[in-house]
């Protein structure tokens, strides 16, 4: 090995393994590899007012490091190849100082797209570090955790344990909470409609009345539409002009972060977080008829550039395929909205030669369905236009002129890829003048709406046009509030829960800049300077820290409790204090007065969990009967002398596997635990053996070690159990068990800091 390349992610990193010879070896380095610290603030302001960052390595990366570091020594040139954005120039700057190498030193390649070519391409076009990019991104970070290590604790003591705020995260709530607000204090207004039906088959509508033209609120009430009802029986009616005119639909712009989520949110039901994860195996690699390669772009962009090259294939694409007509005479470009980063692509396909009839042999259903959608809208960018025509007739009477419309495509144009489900609503040739009978006419009373509730695609377009956050964290910052439990889906549409008006009137009130989406929009915008190199990152710090920290203090004095507890007038059975009833993340619940001292609390009447289930099962620990309890993972045996005896036992036995444990050959079982599915020893606890992934009756290769079945995000693999063994293998598609669901950060502060 002469050369060593670093990637973040084992799929990256086996995709692009395929493309160079044995002079490269391309490592993972999974991640983030070092961050601020999980146990406390992790920054501190030295007597200049500099902000210095205590970035610490979590103990799990260790090996991963370990592993870098000695890969490092042994190569003649380390290149960093994290993804493109601020997030992996800040990874690639974090490795490099992991690794003890100087940032600047190593050479940094970048591409748009993994293949063979691009990948070529970056190696013989490095560059540095940009230490502007990675200034950014330190400055969100640390503004993330000032927020979200000052603010939540905050929280936490006056309203309830358990909240927390975000820079991003809390001007998000905001929005909901606001349409919730409009939504409670609507109030239905009254109005008519009136359709009328001419010569047996022309639907039309009231467009004026007696010289004044009708708005939709017009008709405000029963009296007003029966007066131009009683009125339009008794007129004649004749043609008074029939106009038709041919229009253009535009062709939609390619894709990027927030459309192709919003897109894949209201056309495949995809939620934000499936669509990245599928983009994400898309963009890594995955197999083609030409083996393993990156079949999208970089899927977090903001761009709407798109590389020549890219375009002339689309351009010899739809010539050949599609025909002239299809073509327009010169390639179509898309303008960025401002503050984008120019430097990357729009979201398409990298081998326009890929169709949608090649991907079905390769592509799993959801990877197919995305795939096509990008496929699809990267053409039709650059197709001509769908030409319509619409016809619009006028029928006049004494005092009513109703109103018909119709329109038929007369070319599909862009339509051909993405699809046109209209049907055309032909209007009848009359002429100027011609009599014309009104054979029936409806009035119908409405009523208006209330503004509806986003979705999790239209609050992401509400966070895009208002500049809160970026493409890397729309997707996140919803996560994390259905994970605080400040919102709930229902029927795909967002609800705030109560302690999100809570929360939010309190910010509202004491901390109006950190839900104001103008604050936030700015913090965006002055990130963007950092990353331009035209302002200084440790200004942005300074600049909000002094200021909130004041309101922080003020507000740890000042804002009053707002957490409940009323007296029950009952006494403690333990203490003899008095009972409190409180609320708590959860509900309510009944509390002792003397707490801490005295921690006794129930359940109120009627929320009590229920008895447990008895059973004439012996506990074969203690002998004391074992029951049958409900928890968040299912029922469960457990004996009735808990908790002085705390054996539980699955209620349903566990899978047994066929494959004997590897460390003492007794029986192994599918078991569950708090962060899922896994695999033991069924001599537990004499023989610890624990796995991840579902333990296969074969051999390494390598090392003769067992192999296991993993299920990752970046996709399925076979993997040799001994850690120092490096061997891995893809899974064949007919043995997969498909994408599993994401799971939720445990890192404490990261779900703050959003």
């Amino acid at each position: 090995m002469k050369n060593l390349i670093i990637v973040e992610s084992p799929a990256k990193a086996r995709t692009i393994s395929a493309f160079l010879g044995k002079n490269y070896k391309v490592v993972a380095s999974k991640g983030h590899i070092r961050d601020l610290p999980k146990s406390s603030f992790g920054i501190t302001v030295d007597e200049a007012g500099i902000f210095v960052p205590k970035y610490s390595i979590p103990r799990e990366v260790n090996p991963t490091v370990k592993e870098l570091k000695k890969l490092a020594k042994e190569a003649e040139t380390i290149y960093i190849a994290t993804d493109e954005d601020r997030e992996g120039e800040a990874i690639g700057w974090h490795i490099a100082m992991a690794i003890k190498k100087e940032p600047l030193s190593l050479p940094r390649i970048v591409f748009h797209e993994i293949t063979k070519t691009a990948i070529q391409h970056a190696l013989d076009n490095p560059r540095k570090l940009d230490m502007d990019s990675v200034n950014a991104q330190q400055a969100r970070r640390l503004l993330d955790r000032i927020v979200g290590y000052k603010l939540s604790p905050l929280l936490a003591s006056k309203i309830q344990k358990g909240l927390s705020a975000g820079r991003v995260q809390s001007s998000s709530l905001k929005i909901v909470v606001d349409r919730e607000r409009e939504i409670k204090a609507f109030k239905p207004e009254e109005y008519w409609t009136i359709e009328g039906l001419f010569e047996k088959s022309i639907e039309s509508s009231i467009y004026a009345f007696d010289g004044t033209k009708l708005e939709k609120m017009s008709l405000k009430n029963e009296a007003m539409a029966m007066e131009v009802v009683q009125s339009a029986l008794k007129e004649n009616f004749v043609v008074e002009s029939l106009e038709k005119k041919e229009r253009k639909t535009k062709t939609p712009a390619p894709f990027m972060t927030s459309t192709l989520q919003q897109a894949a949110s209201t056309q495949l039901g995809f939620s934000p977080k499936k669509t990245m994860m599928v983009a994400q195996k898309l963009y890594e690699g995955v197999k083609t008829d030409k083996g393993n390669m990156g079949l999208i772009t970089y899927m977090r962009t903001d761009s709407m550039n798109l590389a020549k090259e890219a375009v002339e294939s689309a351009r010899e694409y739809i010539g050949e395929n599609f025909g002239a007509d299809y073509l327009p005479p010169k390639a179509k470009s898309y303008t960025s909205a401002k503050g984008a980063q120019e430097a990357h692509e729009a979201i398409r396909p990298t081998r326009i030669d890929f169709n949608i009839l090649l991907a079905k042999d390769y592509l799993g259903a959801d990877e197919l369905k995305l795939y096509r959608l990008i496929y699809n809208r990267f053409l039709a960018c650059q197709m001509t236009e769908a030409r319509l025509e619409s016809q619009t007739l006028l029928f006049k009477g004494e005092k009513s002129t109703f109103k018909a419309s119709g329109r038929k495509l007369l070319f599909d144009g862009f339509y051909k890829v993405t699809g046109y489900s209209e049907k055309d609503k032909l209007l009848p040739d009359l002429k100027k003048g011609q009599e014309v009978r009104l054979d029936d006419i409806k009035p119908e009373q409405h009523h208006t709406e209330p503004p509806a509730r986003y979705n999790e695609a239209s609050l992401i377009k509400k966070l895009e046009s208002l500049g809160i956050g970026r493409p890397s964290t729309y997707a996140p910052t919803i996560t994390i509030l259905q994970t605080r439990k400040y919102i709930e889906l229902e029927k795909k549409r967002i609800h705030p829960t109560e302690v999100a008006f809570t929360v939010i009137e309190m910010l509202e009130e004491h901390f109006a800049e950190i839900v104001d989406s103008s604050f936030t929009s700015t913090m965006e915008a002055q990130l963007d300077e950092v990353d331009e190199g035209k302002m200084d990152w440790q200004k942005v710090l300074s600049e909000f820290y002094d200021p909130f920290m004041k309101k922080i203090t003020e507000g740890k004095e000042k804002i009053k409790s707002q957490k409940m507890a009323i007296p029950t007038g009952e006494m403690c059975p333990k203490c003899g204090h008095e009972l409190l009833r409180r609320k708590g993340r959860y509900g309510e619940f009944i509390a002792c007065g003397n707490f801490p001292k005295c921690k006794y609390t129930t359940d109120l009447e009627g929320n009590a969990p229920p008895e447990p289930e008895k059973t004439d099962r012996p506990c074969e620990k203690c002998g004391e009967m074992m029951v049958i309890k409900d928890s968040r993972r299912g029922k469960f045996y457990a004996c009735s002398a808990y908790p002085k005896c705390k054996n539980a036992q699955p209620l349903i036995p566990p899978r047994e596997l066929k494959v004997p444990c590897p460390k003492c050959g007794s029986k192994l079982h599918e078991k569950e635990g708090k962060r899922g599915k896994f695999y033991g020893c069924s001599n537990y606890p004499k023989c610890r053996f624990i796995s991840n992934g579902e333990p296969q009756d074969r051999k390494c290769p390598e090392c003769e070690s067992m192999v296991v079945h993993k299920v990752l995000k970046t996709g399925e693999i076979y993997d040799c159990i001994d850690k120092k063994c490096k061997w891995k293998e893809d899974v064949p598609a007919e043995k997969q068990k498909g994408l599993p669901e994401p799971k939720e950060d445990v890192k404490k502060e990261e779900a703050k800091s959003e």
